[in-house]
């Protein structure tokens, strides 16, 4: 399917909270068990015949009641390895891009990086968010090269 990356909803979540997290352990999210993550893109998935959802099948995003949901929705959703933040567009570009932008950052409020990260992303054009996305599948060729092994 030449569509096939245009087609692919990735997200995930870090940290920010008027410092700059300096490990992986730091930027975790914490929720209770069985928590779901919210709905971000329902208008997206209106609007396109087919939804490729691709996620780092962390276990609160394994569980039976969110395979239940996702099955409701009818999004195929695309085998990724357990935690590999090497081919998480989100990780390897999102928040490495903005990770140099909150570098030495100091915030005051919550509203003031609220208002940060707004701008931040509302700044990036939809090359920036696209690219992300088209990387993959020469990630993914990395990943096969290397016998699975991590890379940056």
């Amino acid at each position: 399917d030449p569509n096939f990356l245009d087609k692919i909803i990735t997200g995930d979540e870090s940290w920010c909270f008027q410092y700059d997290p300096s490990t992986k352990r730091q930027s975790m999210e914490w929720r209770g068990r069985g928590e779901m993550h919210p709905e971000k893109r329902p208008l997206y998935a209106q609007r396109h015949d087919k939804v490729i959802l691709l996620h780092d099948n962390a276990r609160p995003r394994v569980a039976k009641p969110v395979k239940t949901y996702l099955e409701t929705l009818k999004w195929e959703v695309l085998p990724h390895p357990l935690y590999s933040p090497d081919i998480a567009p989100s990780d390897f570009h999102l928040f490495r891009s903005m990770a140099h932008g909150l570098a030495d950052r100091r915030f005051h409020s919550y509203e003031e990086a609220q208002k940060w990260i707004d701008s931040w992303i509302a700044s990036k054009d939809m090359s920036f968010f696209r690219r992300g996305i088209h990387v993959l599948p020469e990630r993914w060729e990395k990943v096969v090269s290397s016998d699975g092994q991590y890379f940056k």
